[in-house]
């Protein structure tokens, strides 16, 4: 239900926070104009999560083994994974884009309908893309930071594209709602579960920490994993002060 802490820290990826909580140096304008207002949503969000979300997301952990975990979230991966292709075609990259569909094949069919991950061991690499990174690429920019209710993290531009993402999302389109419901339950508690350990990750100010690890996370995808250097990595530190 609530995706505050749906956030990946990607490696390799650094940023630079003020001790103010904002800009960082490499940063020219605010990313976050509507700070007062996302904060009460994420605190609005963080209440949900604490009393609904997570209880279910650590029963599901507690009762279903890992290898079933990884299974269902394969099979979740799997069905987006066409949407992911369409992207990377959009976004002129055909070569990932075949080589997601040929994921997509191998996953559906020797995966047991995506059970087993046999594309990645078959050394065909899992891309993560979606609309709201094809708008980027076609020039959009990147847009304000804005906490949404009940979904989390987003900017505007991510929040446009998931209009689009949604659509094709092939969980809308089971027809029998109970079921659907009840898939979309289970793609949402999964989600959460695999975050339960990541929680020991997040220090100091948890607003500040999943909003910058939420930005460099989404720049790290549109840039396809190529980081730029570091500009404080040249900076000269004494230590002993």
């Amino acid at each position: 239900m609530v995706s505050v802490c749906l956030i990946t820290v990607s490696p390799g990826v650094a940023f630079a926070q003020t001790s103010d909580g904002g800009d960082s140096a490499s940063t020219v304008k605010n990313p976050d104009p509507w700070q007062g207002l996302n904060r009460k949503i994420f605190g609005f969000n963080k209440f949900l999560d604490r009393w609904i979300l997570k209880p279910v997301a650590k029963t599901y952990d507690w009762v279903l083994p890992d290898p079933l975990q990884r299974g269902v979230g394969n099979v979740f991966d799997n069905l987006l994974t066409p949407w992911v292709a369409a992207n990377q075609f959009m976004q002129g990259k055909p070569r990932h884009g075949l080589s997601d569909l040929a994921r997509f094949g191998l996953n559906t069919t020797l995966g047991l309908a995506g059970v087993f991950d046999v594309a990645s061991h078959g050394g065909i690499r899992k891309h993560e893309e979606d609309f709201g990174q094809t708008l980027v690429v076609w020039g959009v920019p990147l847009g304000p930071y804005i906490m949404i209710p009940v979904l989390g993290p987003s900017t505007a531009t991510m929040a446009a594209g998931r209009v689009a993402d949604s659509y094709a999302n092939p969980i809308r389109y089971i027809n029998d709602v109970p079921t659907r419901n009840a898939v979309l339950a289970l793609y949402i508690i999964n989600q959460r579960a695999q975050l339960l350990e990541a929680e020991s990750l997040v220090s100091g100010d948890e607003y500040l920490f999943i909003r910058d690890a939420y930005l460099q996370r989404r720049q790290f995808l549109i840039d396809d994993g190529k980081v730029e250097e570091d500009p404080f990595l040249d900076e000269e530190f004494d230590f002993d002060e």
